[in-house]
Parts: structure tokens; C-alpha cells; sequence
């Protein structure tokens, strides 16, 4: 094997590593991180209501977003993903296969 194939596998190892960790979620953390700090400004009732607003997980994600930065919380992608991933565990139930 030459050098330039050894560095082409290992730059796709690599990258298939780095992508396959972006798309983990956490929901334990999601969990800790809204009820440290969601359950501040509203309870679970937001979520089980009739007639809510969010219809979608990209709804649900953009609204953690948008409440995020209201809230100046300073969360990295991966934690709206963890907080969006519980939430649609535990409440919506969107279905994410396309």
C-alpha cells in the first residue's frame, strides 16, 4: 500500500467517525438540559396541549433555537439536537423517517 492510499483510508475512517458522532443524539442530556432550563419559563403542558403550534421537527428544533438564544443560553448545536430529540421522545412523536 502505498503512502497516498494509507492517507486516503485514513481520512475516510477519519471522516466516517466524525460524521457518525455529529448525528448521535444525546436524550438523557436532552432531558437534563430542559428541565435545567426550559421548566423556567413554561411546564409540560406546552407540549401536550391541544391545539400547539409546533407541527414538525424542524418546527420543534427551530423553536429550541429561537428560545435558546432569547434566553442567551449559549448551547451548542449538539445540545438544541439533544434538547429537540427528547422533547419529540417524549411528547411529539414526529416521525423522522423520510
Amino acid at each position: 500500500m502505498t503512502v497516498l492510499n494509507k492517507l486516503i483510508h485514513v481520512s475516510l475512517i477519519t471522516l466516517l467517525l466524525f460524521s457518525a458522532s455529529a448525528q448521535a443524539v444525546d436524550i438523557e442530556n436532552g432531558k437534563a438540559l430542559h428541565d435545567a432550563n426550559c421548566l423556567r419559563c413554561h411546564d409540560e403542558t406546552n407540549y401536550t396541549r391541544e391545539n400547539r403550534i409546533i407541527n414538525s421537527y424542524e418546527a420543534l428544533r427551530k423553536r429550541i433555537n429561537d428560545c435558546e438564544i432569547m434566553a442567551e443560553m449559549a448551547w451548542f448545536d449538539e445540545e438544541i439536537d439533544d434538547v429537540t430529540a427528547y422533547l419529540n421522545s417524549a411528547f411529539y412523536h414526529f416521525n423522522l423517517e423520510k
